[in-house]
């Protein structure tokens, strides 16, 4: 991209070929609807809802924003948008209603799905916390005509944290969704934030996708990751699907510990045995690797006491000369530096990928991020995800947003509304009512009351 803006193709963040934005091929561009559920109204919204609507592609679009009720943050929000580019889009509001049968988010991408235009080739799924390119609708429909076995389109997202630990610890936890970046395109990593689909798919309810995702569906990436396993569908991610994520400005521990019980409760839910099988193998392969990785810094620390100790006690001395502990430490050590730098290096080539594919927009910059947080937030991390997954086997519900969701064989069984939610975990949306915990509580005490609750679900708010 560099080069061909170098050579003179300043709209090289756009397409490859600059023959590709003549008007007699913009015009044969089919149509594209764009979903987006909606939940809350947070700080970041507002920008990017701006970035989704004013996207540079060059055949027909129409934007559908679909919310639970008008009782929603967003849908004033929203209306006032729609209202100040009347003129320069197609877009409208819908009012889903509840969900009774699957999650509200699922619930409202099938309600748009009915609404979109009859004529829509293919349907994009976006998050309202997605930061879109100008280019990105039109990248993504290019492959999905070039190749039309393509069964999903997805991108990841780049999170920006906002100095917090709870927001490192998921912009850690995001970290290996870029190895769809490595492979080629072709992925089994799907990103519900962005996924384009054909639009025919869910008219013909293929392979029942429709009728999985609406009785009892929880997730939708992970539902349609599994359907396409099972059929050998393709999913790809073009290298330039990777959206800035900016993550809320006071992001607490207690939400992301929610976060990431939302995360893993997504392991409890499935299509099929051999989905449910995947899953198992899956959380005992997290669960190894997660411990795994922690306990030779548990080690490291006994050694560096040890040595330490050393002078002090002759018994400890003699110990400590016959292991070879410190060789260990510095082995572990050039180990952390290296997987920091990797880190660092697959940040900084993001960012700069990101700055290129919208340079009328923020730019973003590698200089906020701190790579001490980031080493912490990787232990933590990797500590607590097997302590949320065996509360998520045990509970078989969770409060997302203000619903309560409960699980029985893998598909939701029950919905509960709770009133008392003011805030989303992640983006921090007003919602309605009053916070579920101070502000100000920590991890530990939100933790505490979560394990003296362990065996009743009902009674408290995740």
């Amino acid at each position: 991209m560099r080069r061909k803006m170098a050579s003179g193709h300043s709209f090289a963040f756009l397409c490859d070929d600059v023959d590709e934005l003549e008007h007699s091929v913009q015009q044969k561009l089919p149509m594209v609807s764009v979903v987006m559920p909606l939940k809350g109204f947070g700080e970041h919204n507002l920008q990017n809802w701006r970035t989704q609507i004013t996207s540079l592609y060059g055949g027909p679009l129409e934007f559908l924003f679909v919310v639970e009720s008008k009782d929603d943050p967003a849908y004033r929000a929203v209306s006032r948008l729609i209202v100040e580019y009347k003129d320069k889009l197609d877009a409208k509001v819908v009012v889903a209603g509840f969900s009774t049968t699957c999650s509200q988010k699922i619930h409202n991408q099938l309600i748009g799905v009915e609404k979109m235009h009859k004529d829509s080739k293919y349907v994009l799924f976006l998050d309202d916390d997605v930061r879109l390119h100008p280019g990105t609708v039109g990248a993504l429909t290019k492959e999905m005509e070039k190749n039309p076995e393509i069964f999903i389109q997805t991108g990841y997202p780049l999170d920006l944290p906002s100095g917090s630990l709870g927001s490192y610890c998921i912009y850690e936890y995001h970290m290996p969704c870029s190895i769809g970046f490595a492979t080629g395109g072709r992925t089994f990593f799907l990103w519900g934030g962005c996924m384009m689909m054909h639009a025919d798919d869910f008219r013909q309810d293929l392979y029942g996708l429709v009728t999985a995702l609406k009785n009892g569906g929880y997730s939708d990436d992970m539902t349609l990751a599994a359907i396409a396993g099972q059929h050998k569908r393709l999913i790809t991610s073009p290298p330039v699907a990777v959206f800035p994520h900016p993550l809320a400005s006071d992001l607490s521990f207690s939400r992301y510990w929610n976060y990431l019980r939302k995360q893993t409760f997504v392991l409890e839910s499935y299509v099929s045995k051999v989905n449910w099988i995947m899953n198992r193998a899956l959380f005992g392969v997290h669960f190894y690797l997660s411990w795994g990785f922690v306990c030779p810094y548990v080690m490291a620390l006994v050694h560096i006491a040890t040595t330490l100790r050393a002078p002090y006690s002759a018994i400890v001395k003699e110990a400590a000369e016959s292991s070879c502990g410190l060789k260990l430490v510095s082995f572990l050590l050039i180990c952390t530096l290296t997987e920091l730098v990797s880190m660092w290096n697959l940040t900084r080539v993001e960012i700069q990928l990101c700055n290129m594919l919208s340079p009328e927009g923020p730019q973003d910059s590698l200089r906020s991020y701190n790579w001490g947080l980031v080493f912490v937030a990787v232990l933590v991390d990797n500590f607590l995800y097997p302590i949320s997954a065996i509360r998520s086997n045990f509970s078989q519900s969770i409060n997302w947003s203000g619903i309560r969701y409960y699980l029985r064989d893998g598909k939701i069984s029950k919905i509960e509304r709770e009133n008392s939610s003011k805030y989303t975990d992640l983006g921090g949306k007003h919602l309605y009512g009053k916070r579920t915990y101070p502000a100000g509580k920590s991890l530990l005490g939100y933790l505490s009351i979560s394990l003296a609750q362990w065996h009743q679900p009902k009674k408290y708010d995740v």
